[in-house]
């Protein structure tokens, strides 16, 4: 496994759930963390008493702001001077389906879960590739394997980012960079605040989560994981 001692992470998304939960996880495992986030007061109030110290910057990011992405991969490189790994958490959805929603609304959901990971991993990839071993973890979902519901404009983007993280894998292999997608099911998250299909407490908790994600990010070159399939329920293809 990689030590994570000295190595650098990039985490969008990062001022609460999943994004927060990995953020304090990698801290707690001695990686140095970039935490990204809309509003990055908020991401450094969340992880207030994490460990790290000198390891910890909070920066603004904005996936739907392309700006924001070469800013906040300046202020890490200034900060730390290297880059290690790319954490693409940050995402949103909406109820746009094939028979109702306005274009705005699938536009929104295209800018924000797949541009928005597509154009930071372009940035990052030159000092991923030059690290060797850097990774790349997209956090997709189930809905990104398959189609269970009627936000059909949630389920493209998902699949969208599958497609992104194997074509990541295949252009950074030979520089030893490895991409992951890791699949959840319903993770008891704001995101999720709405879902009654099953209970908070039968879902994905965004600590177990972070935990799948730091075992994505320390696998060695010679024992990636292209996939990560995470549910907290039954399902017969999954």
């Amino acid at each position: 496994m990689l030590n994570p001692e000295g190595r650098v992470i990039m985490v969008s998304g990062a001022s609460r759930g999943i994004g927060l939960a990995i953020a304090r996880t990698l801290l707690a495992k001695g990686y140095s963390v970039s935490a990204g986030a809309r509003d990055p007061e908020r991401a450094k109030a969340g992880l207030k008493g994490a460990p790290g110290g000198d390891k910890l910057l909070c920066a603004r990011y904005d996936a739907a702001d392309r700006t924001s992405h070469e800013a906040w991969l300046g202020a890490t490189l200034d900060r730390f001077g290297r880059l290690d790994g790319l954490v693409n958490n940050a995402g949103t959805s909406n109820t746009f389906s094939i028979e109702e929603g306005e274009e705005a609304e699938l536009d929104a959901l295209w800018a924000i879960n797949v541009k928005g990971p597509l154009f930071l991993t372009r940035i990052c990839l030159p000092h991923l590739k030059a690290a060797g071993n850097g990774r790349v973890i997209n956090v997709a979902s189930l809905s990104g394997k398959r189609v269970r519901n009627e936000n059909i404009a949630y389920n493209m983007t998902k699949h969208a980012v599958m497609a992104l993280t194997h074509g990541t894998r295949r252009i950074g292999w030979d520089h030893g960079v490895r991409a992951t997608a890791i699949c959840p099911s319903f993770v008891a998250t704001d995101l999720t605040d709405g879902v009654t299909k099953i209970t908070r407490e039968e879902m994905i908790d965004p600590e177990d989560f972070a935990e799948i994600t730091a075992l994505a990010m320390a696998l060695p070159n010679t024992a990636a994981m292209a996939e990560m399939l995470v549910n907290c329920r039954l399902e017969d293809t999954l």
